[in-house]
């Protein structure tokens, strides 16, 4: 079939065509942020060959599930419903071309090449986003069970000072080592005898807890709503490590749950955190929640994110609301509530609003991108991470650049001073060798990586292997007498079966690095094999062409310099 030179130099030539197609520049649309922070489509003139996070800077996580507050029955099911989640949340931030990733069973991979705010990218991948609607305790439940409350404290020999003294060591084994300042001081705790006598004074609404209140009660003041507590920012740990003690939550109400706000509230130039009773069951969660959108409230130009739920999810939510008119219903967001529950004027049906406060429209934006990809399965935990500068991937490439330059100019000066005109019919040949690869990966759509880059250049000196066997075997046949046409002919049919052997086991070993690997790992193996593929056709099939039109026209060659 390939007989023929004119069919050869065909083959060659549809080869460079689409390698050079596929290296054209071309319109690409660019999703990305813009200073309005709202997403934006570009459209930029590029090379389809993407740039790896290490050769153009950037960050890379690993995430586990996070068991250490309940094990997780199904880790593998978790991540893999962990992934989608984490990819559509990337897809939605606006990287290009990000990497996400599962790694064996347990891990996800995340690689963001190019990304300038990696604290924003953790924490919004990190991000729970559970997402419930929970009625205030209207009733009064928890205030009827604060007297049993204390007493069971007293009981247990539980004061301020003594939850103080455990909160403030608990805080100090937490701390890292060698981290001056990092766990606050038994003082800093307290905040203070006069504390919680000072904060009933500056208070808006005073607390009803006489002075001989019991211990719990006493550092609790009423807010403008049924179910609603302030609670000194200095005392929120204290408040906090008492409600969580066994004997407290064996006499809290079955059908409540305590949550704390979201945002710290200031009354008379003093800081608060709300703590709010909560009905324990949600009149509806996130789970029909079908989108988010962040906006600016022009009434009073806070951010807000107006959420938009499925058909479904609608009825129940105006059923719910319908029944709880003049009741506060608070939205809660991983377990804190985000702002003062707004009382319920009338039914709600699919649409409403999350009120963020003094946030960021950045902030409400990012909240919309978690709420809108879905709650993860279960939390995950940073096990890895790994940040690369700009300029420390410029370096990369110019190192790698240096290094390939060197690598390849000594492979063409050692094949050109050894073996002469065919060492240069080989070089030659490695031209075409250099765009089929390029070109290839620009077709597969491929990232090049530091590794990829280590790739290309070992396959270069495969393919200039594969020449070696071949012009030794030639040499061989020469020795014996051979004509030059026989000994091309014998060279390149007894060489053969050793440079597919060679090459075969070498793909194999890519391959599996490209299954198993991550990253990196990947890149390489991608270059490699498709640089193996490449060399087989230019060292086999284009060298021979060559040599064939060689002989055409020189057709009493005697010699032949090798």
């Amino acid at each position: 079939m390939f007989d023929s030179i004119r069919t050869r130099l065909i083959v060659i030539a549809v080869l460079a065509v689409v390698s050079v197609f596929s290296l054209w520049p071309r319109d690409v649309k660019i999703r990305s942020r813009g200073s309005d922070g709202l997403m934006h489509d570009t459209t930029e003139r590029r090379v389809a060959l993407k740039e790896g996070l290490d050769l153009q800077g950037g960050i890379h996580l690993g995430l586990e599930i996070d068991q250490s507050k309940g094990k997780v029955p199904n880790v593998s099911d978790a991540i893999d419903r962990a992934l989608k989640v984490i990819r559509t949340r990337i897809d939605e931030f606006g990287v290009a071309e990000p990497l996400v990733q599962k790694l064996g069973t347990s891990r996800i991979i995340v690689e963001l090449p190019g990304l300038k705010d990696p604290a924003r990218a953790i924490a919004i991948v990190q991000r729970s986003a559970f997402l419930q609607f929970e009625m205030t305790d209207k009733e009064g439940e928890f205030q009827h069970a604060l007297p049993a409350i204390d007493r069971a404290l007293a009981a247990a020999g539980v004061n301020e000072r003594s939850i103080g003294l455990a909160v403030a060591e608990s805080a100090r084994r937490a701390a890292p080592a060698g981290a001056p300042g990092a766990a606050p001081s038994v003082e800093q705790i307290l905040g203070g005898a006069d504390t919680g006598k000072r904060a009933g004074r500056d208070s808006t609404k005073a607390s009803t807890a006489p002075d001989t209140a019991g211990v719990l009660t006493k550092l609790l003041f009423g807010g403008s709503m049924p179910g609603e507590y302030l609670v000194p920012q200095e005392k929120v740990a204290i408040v906090s490590a008492m409600l969580e003690r066994a004997d407290s939550m064996h006499l809290m109400p079955r059908d409540l749950v305590m949550r704390w706000g979201a945002q710290p509230m200031s009354r008379a130039a003093r800081g608060y955190l709300g703590l709010y009773a909560l009905e324990a069951k949600p009149i509806i969660t996130g789970e029909e929640l079908t989108d988010a959108r962040a906006q600016l409230d022009p009434l009073n130009n806070q951010a807000v994110v107006n959420f938009t739920l499925s058909r479904r999810g609608g009825r129940t939510f105006e059923r719910e609301t319908g029944k709880h008119i003049g009741d506060y219903m608070a939205i809660v967001l991983d377990n804190l509530v985000q702002s003062e529950p707004p009382v319920i004027r009338g039914q709600i049906s699919t649409h409403g609003q999350i009120e963020l406060g003094n946030s960021s429209l950045q902030d409400a934006q990012d909240l919309a991108l978690v709420l809108k990809a879905g709650a993860l399965p279960a939390p995950l935990q940073i096990v890895e991470q790994r940040t690369v500068g700009p300029s420390l991937g410029r370096d990369s490439i110019h190192d790698a650049t240096v290094a390939a330059i060197v690598g390849v100019g000594l492979v063409l000066v050692i094949m050109i001073g050894y073996y002469r005109l065919a060492g240069t019919l080989a070089v030659a040949a490695l031209v075409l060798y250099v765009l089929f690869t390029v070109g290839g990966l620009a077709f597969l759509g491929a990232t090049l990586t530091l590794p990829g880059v280590a790739g290309f250049v070992l396959s270069v000196g495969i393919a200039v292997d594969a020449n070696v066997l071949i012009f030794e075997r030639i040499r061989e046949e020469l020795a014996l007498g051979k004509s030059v046409r026989l000994a091309i002919d014998a060279g390149y049919k007894m060489a053969w079966n050793a440079i597919l052997d060679s090459n075969v086991s070498t793909i194999l070993t890519a391959a599996f690095l490209f299954q198993f690997g991550t990253g990196p790992v990947k890149g390489f193996a991608a270059t490699l094999i498709l640089g193996i593929l490449a060399s087989m056709i230019t060292a086999v099939f284009v060298t021979r062409t060559f040599y064939m039109i060689y002989l055409e026209r020189r057709p009493g060659l005697q010699t032949l310099s090798i």
